[in-house]
Parts: structure tokens; C-alpha cells; sequence
């Protein structure tokens, strides 16, 4: 057995797989309070976000926050934060996620204008550092540690 996978069993990640889509992104599927949606997985994305437009969708109550947002082109973006969100990827879980709320159509007319559908978020560094997240790029997975 190899190291990474001792190292996987051992410490008790959960194994979830990815999508690399036409502009070479991770994609990433999961739950934001028990509603399915698809995402893009972002190391360099501080927070987990979703679009305004799937404040509904995902059953979410924001307030508006001063942090400015930028991303794919644009700047200065007004924000909502949305806490005590349930967030579920493969069989990893947590209760208790602040979201941020932002527009997020420059991001999908950028995928988009590739051919690649449309996503409703960003997975980023926020879940990545709790989970002590292994991105895994030649197998198309990423590992969450369920360890507390």
C-alpha cells in the first residue's frame, strides 16, 4: 500500500472525487443544507462563497458584510455573509459554515464562454485548512480529514 494511501486510512480522510473541467478547474460536488449543487474547489479563494442569485436555492439568510469581494476580472464586489450553514462534501460533514454571498456571474460567463456549465460556488481556503485538505491532481480526488 502506498504511503498516501496509509496516510489517508490511518488519519481517517474522506475521499471525494473531482472533476477537472475544460478550463482546468477542480470542480467538486457537494451539499449547502442537504441542497446538492456543484463548485468550483479553490485554494486560492480565502472563503466559500455562493452566488446571490442561489440565496434561495440553498435556503440561506445573509446579512450584508463590509468585506469587499474581487475575483475573475472584477473588484470591489459587495458581499452577504450567511452562518450556521450545513455543508456536506462526499460523507464529510460540518454544521456550522459562514458562507459568503457575492456575484458570481463574471466567474460563470467565464466558464461559460469555454463551453463549461455554470457553477454555484466556490469551496475555498476556509474548508481546505479546517479539513487539512490533499488535493490529489493526477488521481481527481481530494481528501478531507473527518478527524475532529
Amino acid at each position: 500500500m502506498s504511503t498516501l494511501k496509509k496516510f489517508i486510512k490511518k488519519n481517517k480522510y474522506v475521499t471525494v472525487p473531482l472533476k477537472l473541467t475544460a478550463t482546468n478547474h477542480l470542480e467538486v460536488k457537494a451539499k449547502i443544507n442537504g441542497i446538492k449543487g456543484v463548485f468550483i474547489l479553490d485554494t486560492g479563494a480565502s472563503n466559500t462563497c455562493i452566488g446571490f442569485d442561489k440565496l434561495e436555492h440553498f435556503n440561506l439568510t445573509s446579512k450584508v458584510s463590509d468585506i469587499k469581494a474581487a475575483g475573475a476580472g472584477a473588484t470591489d464586489m459587495e458581499t452577504h455573509i450567511s452562518s450556521k450553514n450545513k455543508i456536506e462534501i462526499g460523507k464529510w460533514k460540518q454544521k456550522k459554515l459562514k458562507i459568503v454571498l457575492f456575484d458570481l456571474t463574471n466567474v460563470n460567463q467565464a466558464l461559460e464562454a469555454h463551453n463549461v456549465p455554470k457553477v454555484d460556488g466556490i469551496i475555498g481556503a476556509d474548508v481546505l485548512n479546517q479539513t487539512k485538505a490533499i488535493i490529489d491532481y493526477n488521481a481527481k480526488r481530494v481528501y478531507l480529514s473527518s478527524k475532529k
